[in-house]
């Protein structure tokens, strides 16, 4: 491992991270930008985006894509590595599967994971027809039946994404209404293939050992079983912040606790994004957070 130091290094790569990386080179500062994944993150994830301002309709793996080309432009640094741990002494070291550096203000913007079932089987079907992803995996169940979990914003996008390509999508919502947009909600009422299922729970998942090929379900007391292609779950997110257990930062159910300006209770500690606690999670909210974020510390440095 080799100890690099930058002025500013940026932990995340989605859109929070990426816009607080653009704001510090254009004003003028070094930074390095650590991704384990893809540029984007969640964004990725989604099929069609028409809330945010400027675009009347894109799809997240673009949106992502015309972010990390801005990142190319500025030639920032980018490495793919897994940050496993941060921590402060005098200085601020993050340490990787692959390095230790060492940075003088930190911005965390590593963002949050799908959330799992929990159930008997689930991790034995991902990827045999269980996803969290429709944008993703979709196309692997053009004219089958599948069901979406979920009552957000996430689940409804996708569903309507779904709804175009798959035979038959079950809405499987647990509780009496859903908590997304009235308007997606809206229009998958008009989608001929589209089903709805309400105060439902899905308690097992069914398969042949290889594949999915079917769901248990209770529905007011009654279990019934569901035959399907594909299981499709949105249930929400969890803050990726393990890797910072060996730091004493303030969370909230794992989510980084900061104030109005980013600012964590570690001095030259930043954070934003998903990964933060707060009320809105859009990308309008991701934006100004990075935004934020950066100017602070710029003003700090």
């Amino acid at each position: 491992m080799k100890n690099k130091k930058y002025p500013f290094i940026v932990i995340g790569a989605g859109v929070s991270g990426m816009t607080a990386a653009i704001y510090l080179k254009r004003s003028g500062h070094d930074v390095l930008l650590l991704e384990q994944e893809i540029p984007g993150g969640q964004i990725n994830r989604t099929a069609e985006i028409e809330n945010y301002p400027g675009f009347l309709k894109i799809d997240g793996p673009t949106f992502a894509m015309n972010i990390y080309q801005q990142i190319q432009n500025l030639k920032i640094p980018i490495s793919f590595e897994k940050v496993h741990s941060v921590l402060k002494n005098n200085e601020i070291s993050v340490i990787t599967n692959k390095n230790e550096y060492i940075c003088n203000q930190l911005i965390i913007a590593s963002g949050r994971n799908p959330r799992h079932l929990e159930i008997e089987n689930e991790e034995k079907y991902i990827g045999r027809g269980i996803s969290y992803c429709a944008l993703c995996d979709g196309a692997f169940f053009k004219n089958q039946t599948v069901a979406v979990v979920g009552s957000g914003n996430s689940a409804l996008e996708e569903a309507l994404y779904l709804a175009k390509i798959c035979k038959k999508v079950i809405m499987l919502n647990r509780s009496l209404e859903f908590k997304g947009s009235k308007l997606l909600y809206d229009k998958l009422k008009k989608c001929d293939n589209v089903s709805f299922l309400f105060q439902t729970h899905v308690i097992d998942v069914i398969g042949d050992g290889n594949q999915l090929t079917g769901v248990k379900i209770k529905q007011n007391d009654q279990e019934q079983t569901l035959s399907l292609n594909g299981l499709f779950v949105y249930v929400g997110s969890i803050p990726n912040t393990k890797f910072l257990e060996d730091l004493n930062i303030k969370m909230e159910n794992g989510f980084i606790i900061t104030d109005e300006h980013m600012c964590t209770n570690i001095e030259g500690i930043y954070a934003c994004g998903d990964c933060i606690k707060k009320d809105v999670y859009q990308l309008t909210t991701a934006v100004g957070d990075g935004a934020i974020a950066a100017t602070t510390a710029d003003k700090r440095e």
